[in-house]
């Protein structure tokens, strides 16, 4: 009788299982997260709404309570993920919502982002939502050069 017939289990074995549950402790709060997503985006909105309100007991206890799900969201090793206008598109960390002409812009870069992203670890749990340039069109309407063409 070999050893797999007593039940044991080998070396590869458990550093599998040892991996499989590392990995599901590391992204156990996952589902959490997505759901807290659109509570972070309401108050950074209504903070942005509340900008030179003279309400400001009630824009104090907005930021506070930014502030805290902010910690909280680090804590939990979730982090943003706000590209740079110009940075490179990458469709791994990045949603295109639409591909916009920039004449300052090259092609595939971002221009504008629409909705932050969020990471968990090394996870995209939402992609930052953004708007991309495109190549520039031709502005003259006809790619071929009006002089060259035959108007006889």
């Amino acid at each position: 009788m070999d050893q797999r017939d007593r039940g044991s289990v080998t070396g590869n074995e458990k550093r599998f299982f040892k991996c499989a549950i590392a990995a599901a402790h590391k992204f156990a709060v996952e589902r959490f997260a997505e759901s807290v997503l659109p509570v972070m985006d309401s108050l950074e909105a209504a903070l942005g709404a509340a900008a030179g309100s003279p309400q400001a007991a009630l824009r104090d206890g907005v930021e506070l309570t930014l502030r805290q799900l902010k910690a909280a969201f680090q804590k939990a090793s979730l982090a943003e993920i706000v590209p740079a206008a110009g940075e490179r598109f990458d469709p791994h960390k990045h949603q295109a919502m639409a591909a916009v002409e920039a004449e300052n812009a090259a092609p595939n870069s971002i221009v504008s982002v629409v909705l932050k992203g969020y990471s968990l670890h090394d996870r995209i749990v939402r992609p930052a939502l953004v708007t991309v340039a495109k190549a520039l069109e031709n502005k003259g309407g006809n790619p071929i050069s009006d002089s060259n063409l035959n108007t006889n």
